[in-house]
């Protein structure tokens, strides 16, 4: 990882497995709440070790980064797509632009939790 974006262990090692992590940004209005997703890109390694009964890391993997923002009234239900709006996304082929990419969108490593951890409705 670039020595600029300075990641939690527990964090950097779940991307290296192939986990999505979320943070909650800033949103444009009171009434909207944005949040950015990483997703590692799964590989076929990824699938057979899958199938095996184990989780894969890598180093070398790409992510997919995408920023949302949700209307907060249409989040806790089905239809928290409603007045959804893509905000931004990027593809990062490995780390090093994982970091590049949440230092243009000025989002910081350590805001980042486990979707489980977050109000993100995806």
């Amino acid at each position: 990882m670039d020595s600029g974006s300075i990641w939690p262990t527990d964090k950097l090692t779940a991307l290296r497995l192939g986990r999505r992590l979320v943070a909650e940004v800033p949103a444009s209005r009171p009434d909207r709440r944005g949040f950015v997703d990483i997703c590692p890109a799964r590989s076929e390694p990824d699938a057979q070790a899958q199938d095996e009964g184990w989780v894969r890391s890598d180093v070398e993997r790409s992510f997919r980064l995408e920023h949302w923002e949700y209307d907060r009234e249409c989040m806790d239900g089905f239809d928290y797509d409603l007045g959804a709006a893509l905000i931004g996304s990027a593809n990062a082929p490995d780390e090093p632009e994982l970091s590049a990419v949440l230092n243009a969108w000025g989002v910081q490593p350590d805001l980042f939790v486990y979707p489980w951890e977050s109000d993100d409705p995806r």
